[in-house]
């Protein structure tokens, strides 16, 4: 079970707790792994041994390929493994196998066996494939909500450092002399097996983490499984474009990330150093975004970051074009110190890292929201589907780069496209999900024109049916609630806000209730009702303003009964809301007269709270309460 959210004051705070310390180093220490034994194999092939059958130019294709292919073959029957067994066994299991795969691989470095590395590289990628899932799905079976977007981070930042420092080490090891003390190849092969061992003691301290899903009965067949997995993850909308959106990034990445050493080469006329400069930039980059979300998000599963990583993705995509073409070429290849000698090539480093950045924040919050919203029993096969999606995302990736650059396109021009693109992509994808566009103008307003602070977050359930009652002071009280919620809320609302152009289209994609009088529209005021019962059986979160219209001078009206109307067939807790400090500034109400200015005497940044208190039990609640409630509330400083 979680901790008490007291033992966890940030992300960092995970790395002294067993819960989740353990897995942490087990995953950094395998994705080092793979990255070190796949990049001294590709440097070995490419500069020092001749393959008739994997010529050099071709050698990094040919073997990215072969870690690939399990991610399409197994990824199917990896997550029926992680939903039916302990995923702390199967780590260890993973360990276990990864250090049969470096003993084969030490054999292989050894003797210089090029086919036996081959086979080793496809047994890495099938040592990722079972992990991919066991990874994603053990998560939020040990963290909170609250630190699920935090723990993501740790491990896409993780996970991104490791890449990096196996790339290293794999370069550093495999340019050693052949006279030196310990040749290139075996300094390669004991590295390589010293952190398989190392990942599998690590792997020890893992904390059992239960079945979800005992009973399963496996479905050896990759094919029929892997669309049985894609129709799981479809069952739910928002989670299924969610793992579209994340293969996206994948496309996005791997455009860059194929390209590196050509834009080092011929773009940027530097050597083989300025190619692993573009890496550490890139690394760090999405290192610093996936750590970033977690205080942006305020600690909670914060989708309207999402928007925010496609608007820097594509913006500074477009501007690498602009700052990577014509760059005159030198005399002779740039080293390190002359290329990081010219601001125009510090404006390519920048823009590379800020593009790195915010892939960060658009991926992290999308793994936890899969996690958050998937079922448990089946969360961990929805994770393999994932991965069997960013597979096929990479393939259609570089196919596409290289039919691109066939036709005649320079690099730049290439990420100009996929720049371009990705503000096409990502458009789509948050018309498709308008709770992304909800989420990102609430975390706009709350960050960018209130300061907004929220205080009883904990009393709103994370799950279950629940209705929240607010004071309605706004034409924006609904936005700020959705910020303050870390789940979607379904609002009854005014009919006549509906009819206010901009307000009415985003309460429409919110799926807001509209309500009339019943004196006006008996019919109307019943369907409203009838899909606030509705709301509530599906075991959604349900927002009544109960004092009806918008306040007129600020002050807390009488509220109506139509919470005791909705609590009369669906007997839910109530928590009680109040919005503080929100009268006077730029979205309340203007009414003629003296408090016609008064809402200009307040500007941006104004502080804004936002109070919950405990929950209600059903059988408690009364209209008179519920005001008594939110006027103590609205006097908490």
């Amino acid at each position: 079970m979680p901790e008490p959210q007291a033992a966890h004051p940030n992300q960092f705070a995970l790395l002294s707790q067993r819960r989740f310390a353990p897995f942490f180093w087990t995953q950094f220490l395998g994705a080092a792994n793979d990255n070190v034994f796949k990049f001294a194999f590709t440097m070995l092939v490419t500069y020092r041994i001749g393959v008739s059958w994997m010529p050099p130019a071709m050698a990094g294709l040919v073997i990215g390929a072969v870690f690939i292919a399990p991610f399409l073959l197994f990824s199917a029957t990896a997550g029926q493994l992680a939903d039916k067994y302990d995923k702390a066994f199967l780590t260890r299991m993973v360990k276990n196998l990864e250090i049969v795969i470096m003993v084969l691989g030490t054999i292989g470095l050894f003797a210089l066996h090029i086919p036996l590395l081959l086979a080793c590289i496809f047994l890495l990628g099938l040592h990722s494939t079972l992990f991919g899932p066991v990874k994603y799905a053990y998560l939020p079976e040990h963290l909170s909500e609250r630190e699920l977007t935090g723990g993501n981070g740790m491990i896409e930042m993780g996970t991104f450092v490791a890449i990096l420092l196996g790339n290293v080490i794999g370069g550093v090891l495999i340019a050693l002399p052949e006279d030196y003390w310990l040749p290139s190849a075996k300094a390669v092969a004991l590295t390589s097996l010293a952190l398989a061992v190392a990942g599998r003691v690590v792997a020890h301290w893992v904390p059992a983490t239960p079945s979800t899903a005992s009973t399963l009965k496996i479905n050896w067949n990759p094919v029929s499984e892997t669309w049985r997995n894609l129709k799981l993850a479809g069952e739910n909308v928002v989670v299924f474009r969610s793992l579209l959106g994340i293969s996206w990034m994948w496309f996005f990445g791997a455009v860059f990330l194929s390209q590196f050493p050509s834009l080092a080469k011929e773009v940027l006329h530097g050597n083989e150093h300025v190619a692993s400069l573009l890496l550490v930039v890139f690394s760090v980059g999405i290192g610093t975004g996936s750590l970033l979300c977690e205080t942006l998000s305020r600690r909670h599963v914060e989708i309207g970051l999402v928007p925010v990583g496609a608007f820097g993705m594509t913006v500074f995509a477009v501007d690498l074009y602009f700052a990577a073409r014509g760059l005159p070429a030198p005399a002779a290849p740039h080293t390190l110190a002359t290329f990081t000698a010219s601001w125009a090539h510090w404006r390519v480093l920048l823009d590379l890292c800020l593009l790195a950045l915010f892939a960060g924040l658009y991926s992290v919050p999308m793994y936890a929201l899969i996690q958050l919203r998937a079922q448990p029993t089946h969360r961990a096969r929805i994770i393999a589907a994932n991965n069997i999606l960013n597979a096929l995302f990479m393939i259609v990736s570089s196919v596409g780069v290289g039919l691109l650059l066939n036709t005649g396109l320079t690099i730049p021009e290439v990420f100009l496209v996929v720049g371009l693109l990705n503000a096409l992509v990502a458009t789509y994808i948050f018309l498709l999900v308008p709770e992304y566009l909800l989420r990102f103008l609430s975390w706009i307003l709350t960050h960018l024109i209130y300061r907004f602070r929220v205080r009883g977050e904990e009393h709103i359930p994370i799950e279950g049916a629940a209705i929240l009652v607010c004071n309605h002071v706004s034409f924006v009280d609904a936005m700020l609630l959705m910020a303050a919620s870390p789940r979607p809320i379904r609002f009854i609302m005014d009919h006549r806000i509906f009819a206010i152009p901009v307000l009415g289209w985003l309460f429409h994609l919110a799926k807001a209730i509209p309500i009339a009088p019943q004196r006006e529209d008996p019919a109307a005021y019943e369907n409203a009702f009838a899909q606030a019962n509705a709301v509530l059986a599906d075991g959604q979160l349900l927002c009544i303003f109960p004092e009806g219209a918008l306040t007129k001078d600020g002050e807390l009206a009488e509220f109506k009964g139509g919470v005791m109307k909705v609590l009369a067939t669906h007997p839910v807790p109530v928590v009680p809301l109040a919005l503080q400090n929100l009268w006077g500034s730029f979205f309340s109400r203007i009414e003629k007269g003296a408090a016609m200015v008064k809402p200009f005497r307040r500007g941006f940044f104004t502080p804004v709270g936002l109070v919950a208190g405990p929950p209600l039990a059903a059988a408690e609640v009364s209209p008179s309460l519920l005001r008594d409630r939110v006027a103590q509330l609205l006097q908490v400083r």
